[in-house]
């Protein structure tokens, strides 16, 4: 009876397990690509992504409606006796909506690299930069500004304060449709480079083209051409020191405890005197030399707190190229800050600049030479710059992060240093230069440095192990996995961002110049 029972217990259990055999393959057959069910769940999976998206696309359209009203509202109640309300409340909207391109465009290209090195986290990364970004802009943003922007028209040419109004108004409109624009297509621009397309547009249908000052835009165009090429050969040449000085060494502690304190203290210096000459060099009213000058210390102090601190982090550190470039990831966190503050306590001028001009030259009978920020206006320009950067952001941080060339701490480092001693250089030399295409120009050029350090790896190779000399090696064909080695930088990337910079001041100016003529039809 035993051995019966112990035989009825066995083949109960076989059944079970027959059973969730069975299950579990008919589970898996049922969810092979191709199969019915498959198809319905990768539906159900694609109609969750979309409300998800669509729900987040609600949310951006009514936060961004929210706040144009209430830069609207804002506006009217500060209109004094004499002006037009309409026309203030219209300057104050077209105002926030530049604000939020510049956020949503200019700004996310401080915090690419920094993103796409996984320093920081996407939300980290928006967050430390709408920080700093209105502490620019609230703190050292708020100095007197020129009306007209960037010098491109004479003021003594205009006719009336009307005509100037209007000129800026249109040329505010069409630097934000252009941007937007750009940001939709995935392209980081100069939005400088767009207000003054559409200033020069405005104000050739507006004014004729004897009012504009043809200099200026020699400069603009002239400085278009060498920031991003600076920006690119000095990051390059950056990262060849490091895996030269660092990667290569077989010791690679030895060489992190002696350079990476150079480069930290080098960083700091570069950052005081970028930030000391473009954010507060017309409040603390200190020379360029002085300014270098100062630097030299700063870099000394630096230094010396930077050495114990490499020390203790390379402590048990193994000898490993990974962790060389983890060295890079506090400093890079860092100079993404100090990008940001940079750049909202300047490029917020793109927006508030010629928001203060119309709110103060509208409806007097003569033009003013120069036109004090508001806090108000300021408050606009800061805010929406945050927002812009936090509700259309990401797109643009994915690509000048992760999607034009693979970065890393150590290379996205490099790419903010570069940027910054760019811009450094230029300001000395008095040409107007655009952080956005620096950064962007330094990211092309690490990709660029990475394809011929792969080609020239592989020729060296090849070199040591034939002996027959380079011509040989430059006759090796490559394998498939070697092409796809040599093209680290996407061109198709490189190709758009470039043809979108070429077209940005023309675009931008036709764009001004037929919203002027319509408002010129209208009134």
């Amino acid at each position: 009876m035993a051995e019966k029972g112990n035989g009825a217990k066995k083949k109960r259990a076989d059944r079970v397990v027959r059973s969730r055999v069975g299950a579990a393959s008919f589970r898996r057959r049922a969810l092979e690509p191709g199969t019915p069910l498959d198809k319905d769940l990768r539906k159900i999976e694609r109609l969750e992504e979309a409300t998800r998206a669509a729900s987040r696309n609600y949310i951006a359209l009514a936060a961004t409606f929210a706040f144009l009203l209430a830069a609207g509202l804002l506006a009217d109640s500060h209109a004094v006796t004499g002006q037009t309300g309409l026309v203030l409340v219209l300057a104050a909207v077209i105002g926030g909506y530049l604000a939020l391109t510049i956020g949503a465009n200019d700004v996310a290209n401080n915090v690419g690299p920094a993103v796409g090195a996984r320093a920081l986290t996407m939300t980290g990364a928006l967050a430390l930069a709408a920080i700093f970004e209105c502490a620019g802009a609230l703190i050292a943003g708020g100095d007197v500004v020129e009306t007209i922007s960037e010098g491109l028209i004479d003021p003594a040419l205009l006719p009336n304060t009307d005509v100037f109004v209007w000129v800026m108004m249109s040329a505010m409109l069409a630097a934000a449709l252009w941007v937007h624009l750009a940001t939709y297509v995935g392209a980081p621009i100069s939005t400088t480079h767009a207000i003054v397309g559409g200033v020069l547009g405005a104000g050739l249908i507006g004014l004729g083209s004897s009012a504009i000052d043809w200099r200026v835009v020699a400069e603009v165009f002239v400085a278009w051409m060498l920031s991003p090429l600076a920006g690119a050969v000095i990051a390059a040449c950056l990262v060849a020191f490091i895996e030269i000085n660092m990667i290569y060494k077989p010791d690679k502690i030895v060489a992190v405890r002696r350079w990476v304190p150079v480069l930290v203290a080098l960083m700091a210096a570069v950052f005081f005197a970028f930030i000391s000459l473009n954010v507060f060099g017309d409040i603390w009213g200190f020379g360029h030399h002085v300014v270098l000058f100062v630097s030299v210390p700063v870099f000394g102090i630096v230094y010396l707190l930077a050495g114990p601190w490499v020390y203790a982090q390379s402590e048990g550190m193994e000898n490993r190229n990974q962790n060389v470039r983890q060295m890079f990831r506090p400093p890079l966190i860092f100079a993404a800050c100090l990008l940001s503050f940079a750049h909202g306590s300047n490029d917020v001028a793109n927006a508030v600049a010629p928001l203060a001009a119309v709110l103060e030259n509208a409806g007097r009978p003569e033009l003013l030479g120069l036109a004090g920020v508001p806090l108000w206006v300021m408050l606009i320009g800061a805010v929406g710059i945050s927002l812009g950067l936090f509700l259309f952001g990401p797109r643009i941080v994915r690509v000048v992060g992760e999607q034009i060339t693979r970065m890393n701490p150590m290379r996205a480092f490099c790419v903010a240093l570069a940027a910054a001693l760019t811009v450094l250089v230029a300001s000395e030399l008095g040409m107007p230069v655009s952080t956005t295409q620096t950064v962007v120009g330094a990211v092309f050029g690490i990709g660029f440095f990475r394809e011929y350090a792969a080609r020239y790896s592989r020729r060296r190779r090849y070199y040591i192990l034939t002996k027959k000399g380079r011509r040989a090696a430059s006759a090796l064909p490559a394998t498939p996995d070697e092409m796809r080695r040599r093209k680290l930088v996407r061109r198709s990337h490189v190709i758009g961002i470039v043809a979108t910079w070429a077209v940005t001041v023309p675009c931008a100016a036709g764009i001004a110049a037929l919203i002027y003529t319509v408002i010129d039809w209208i009134r």
